[in-house]
């Protein structure tokens, strides 16, 4: 459903290691707003909810719920380090519109 790249696992894998909250996953959603309309969310999570998708990619939790579910299928997540900008990117199949920032899609 969702691929994360290695660079992205080691760069989530680093950031639940260094939280200070017990820590069981990522969680992915997909929010309202942006430059387009929907914008991708993530965070470090503690567990998965009653109606979220669990996904494990190389020994890490990833937690989306359903509503978020229908607009990620497909998604591939990076994480890409450069001069200018550094995070998280999405390459979002059912996306019709895309934002520059690389953060938001319609």
């Amino acid at each position: 459903m969702i691929n994360l790249t290695d660079r992205a696992v080691n760069a989530i894998k680093s950031a639940i290691s260094s939280s200070t909250h017990p820590t069981g996953g990522l969680r992915v959603m997909i929010e309202a707003g942006g430059c387009n309309g929907f914008k991708y969310k993530m965070s470090v999570a503690e567990e998965s909810k009653a109606d979220d998708t669990v996904i494990e990619c190389d020994g890490l939790k990833v937690f989306v719920d359903n509503k978020s579910r229908e607009h990620l299928v497909g998604t591939t997540i990076d994480f890409v380090m450069a001069l200018e900008s550094s995070g998280f990117t999405f390459h979002n199949p059912n996306a019709t519109t895309n934002c520059s920032c690389g953060k938001s899609f319609g």
